[in-house]
């Protein structure tokens, strides 16, 4: 579903200024759907009521939008009830939370209950997801919260604990312990957070872990692994980061099978643990040893070092002690790391700050983070495969300023990941959304371009190569990867493999060592000077039938209204064949008029009159320029180029908003949709410049003032 300028832009605008003022940050999350849990926690206390959540109420709409819908089978006997109504003596949490307590139901959500059961190792992310001092008897009034990382920010979402049941079981996510209710809960307030628990279906454990922690994933395929995979697994989970992995299913059917193994094709496991142990026969003999969860909370590997095989005997005790080794039916086992890099195909780690995995020490790396958009006609320029709009995708400033502390063979360079983030593609599935196929490319900017902050042109990159690159284009949420550079300016391109696909993104940028990047063209300005008036005895023969056409209308008062404006222009743009234009609309000339009436009388005069036939005709020499095939119009990824040559300094953002303002459904702006756009453009920078008196670069309006300025524009 597109965007509207009044829409989009506005909210984009409301949630800068929010975190401009700490909104979004861990101590001050932004409230989802604008719920506050506090006061309506009190309010229900209150009143002595359960608390109902009218944003994500207990309907089929909250379940899904096809196979969970309206017409599906599947939700015709499930009922919402609250825990009381459930069992009795409801908890929230039993004797903390723990990996058992997360068990798959009827919901092909593994990759999200992988990264739950992850998230119970670490004590401090847990209970920055799911804050603590809540419960089924103190304060009880049947509402909860929950908060996550979401594309930036952090949101706190807040729920009631009606949940879906069938024979009265829950549906979904379950506790082994039947009175537990934290997960069933946690996995609610996510489902709400996109939408629909349907919308959960299908996905990659390192979403959810970087949704709840904000920190960003690095993936390893088992056959390309590094030498040094178990020094960086067992460092990973030391420093606290989240693991899981999978086993590839080639055979679509074959979707989530058993093997005989004991393990499942195309499923999630969490990583939870990494050791080396000391075997008892053999006092030199060590053996290196990963713990993992199937989310479905059974099912296990049966061979080697499975819950009953022979192995664990030529253990001492205290190892299996250490190990905390049990025969249980609870999803839990532990393998040999040989078996372990055998058996799956990928492992992703969530790393809580990306840390340079292959060394010792644990650095603090620094962070920036980029919001951009790619605007179908504008913005969306695909990948380097499509040179003619490649170059119109936003553009991103990076200044690597420091080299790393201790480089490799000498090597003076910079460490950094960059991570290239789809927004809202999961939430957006119900109106047939699919992921994009995403990447980026990063190239070198010259030395004499230092600190040149225009965007980039074609040529540049008809001549240069990209210096680092992603290594795939893929069509995953995220796509993240490592990079040693030399210290200096390089600019990042991020793009959809195929142009005029519209969407949100977050480019983060981490590095070992200082570093900035910025979007290219934040700098806003225009320069329009005014073009000098013509002498009467320079005139041009079109010029002089213009002053007679303009007296012969204007008559007596020498001041025509829009309609005889739009009258004059047109007898004369007619005569301009190659513009292939119908000629302006009413609505144009009304704005024409509200940029040259200096007086405020709704009408030109013929000194206005003759500024504004300058500026028609200079536009038009622009217009003509980028019109080479004589069509009538200009490609709206041109625009930006005749904007420029117009004098008219802008970003994307404000390019965005031309393209959807005045581009048709071919992404191309016609002659009068042209001129229209430069007289706003003119017209607002003027009266903003009126205003800013001080120079300052900012205005404070009262609504009349507003109002006042944006009706008449």
């Amino acid at each position: 579903m597109p965007y509207t300028p009044s829409g989009f832009f506005c909210d984009r605008l409301i949630r800068e200024r929010e975190r401009r003022d700490g909104e979004g940050s861990l101590s001050k999350p932004l409230h989802f759907s604008g719920q506050d849990y506090a006061p309506l926690k009190q309010e229900c206390l209150t009143k002595k009521c359960l608390f109902e959540d009218d944003t994500f109420p207990a309907t089929v709409e909250s379940l899904g939008y096809k196979e969970l819908g309206h017409k599906s089978n599947k939700v015709k006997n499930i009922v919402w009830k609250r825990p009381k109504e459930i069992c009795e003596n409801p908890q929230f949490i039993v004797g903390g939370a723990s990996r058992t307590d997360i068990c798959q139901g009827d919901l092909g959500d593994c990759w999200l209950l992988a990264a739950i059961a992850c998230l119970t190792l670490n004590e401090k992310l847990l209970y920055r997801v799911v804050p603590q001092e809540q419960s089924y008897s103190e304060g009880y009034c049947g509402i909860f919260h929950f908060q996550f990382w979401r594309y930036g920010d952090w949101v706190d979402v807040v729920i009631d604990d009606r949940i879906p049941t069938l024979n009265n079981q829950l549906v979904f996510t379950k506790s082994a312990e039947r009175n537990e209710f934290w997960s069933a809960l946690l996995e609610k307030a996510y489902a709400k957070l996109h939408g629909s628990y349907e919308a959960l279906k299908g996905g990659n454990t390192t979403e959810a872990m970087e949704d709840f922690t904000g920190g960003v994933t690095e993936f390893y395929e088992m056959k390309e692994a590094p030498k040094e995979l178990y020094k960086i697994m067992t460092k990973a989970l030391e420093r606290g980061s989240m693991m899981g992995c999978s086993i590839d299913s080639l055979v679509p059917a074959r979707f989530e099978t058993r093997t005989t193994t004991g393990l499942v094709k195309g499923h999630a496991y969490s990583v939870t643990g990494v050791e080396e142990c000391k075997q008892s026969q053999h006092k030199e003999s060590k053996v290196r040893l990963v713990r993992l969860r199937n989310p479905w909370g059974q099912v296990e590997w049966n061979g080697p070092w499975s819950d009953n095989s022979k192995e664990w005997a030529s253990l001492p005790k205290g190892e299996k002690d250490k190990l905390q080794h049990q025969s249980a039916e609870d999803g839990e086992f532990w393998m040999s790391f040989e078996d372990f890099k055998k058996n799956y195909t990928k492992i992703e780690i969530c790393n809580l700050t990306p840390d340079a995995l292959e060394d010792d020490k644990i650095h603090k790396w620094t962070v920036s983070v980029n919001e951009g958009r790619w605007v179908r006609g504008c913005s969306a320029g695909g990948c380097r495969n499509h040179p003619d709009t490649f170059w119109t995708n936003p553009q991103y400033r990076l200044r690597l300023l420091e080299e790393d502390d201790d480089p490799e063979d000498n090597e003076v360079a910079c460490s950094f990941v960059v991570s290239l983030m789809q927004k809202n593609r999961r939430k957006d599935r119900k109106l047939g959304a699919n992921l994009f196929t995403i990447g980026f490319a990063i190239y070198e900017v010259p030395k004499e371009m230092h600190g040149n902050k225009q965007h980039l042109q074609k040529d540049f990159f008809l001549v240069n190569s990209s210096k680092a690159r992603s290594k795939a284009y893929i069509n995953l949420r995220e796509v993240t990867q490592r990079f040693r550079l030399t210290p200096g300016e390089y600019v990042i391109i991020p793009s959809t493999y195929e142009p005029h696909q519209e969407g949100e993104f977050l480019l983060r940028v981490f590095s070992e060592k200082r570093n900035t990047s910025e979007e290219i063209e934040n700098r806003i300005e225009a320069d329009h000077p005014e073009p000098a008036p013509s002498n009467a005895g320079e005139e041009s023969e079109e010029d002089q039938q213009f002053r007679s056409l303009f007296q012969q209308i204007a008559g007596d008062e020498m001041e025509i209204t829009a309609s005889e404006l739009k009258n004059v222009l047109n007898r004369v743009i007619s005569k301009h064949k190659e513009l292939n234009t119908e000629g302006f609309s009413l609505e144009s000339c009304r704005s024409m008029i509200a940029l040259m009436d200096m007086d405020g009388t709704g009408r030109l005069n013929l000194q206005e009159f003759r500024h504004l036939w300058n500026k028609i005709k200079q536009w038009q020499g622009i217009f003509q320029h980028y019109n080479s095939d004589q069509a009538g119009s200009i490609n709206s990824y041109e625009m930006r180029n005749a904007v420029n040559d117009a004098g008219f300094r802008l970003n994307n953002q404000l390019y965005d908003i031309i393209t959807m303002r005045y581009a048709n459904e071919g992404m191309n702006i016609d002659f009068d949709s042209f001129i229209s756009c430069l007289v706003r453009l003119e017209a607002m920078f003027r009266a903003f410049q009126a205003f800013d008196q001080d120079g300052e670069g900012t205005i404070r309006l009262s609504v009349l003032e507003w109002l006042q300025l944006t009706m008449y524009a």
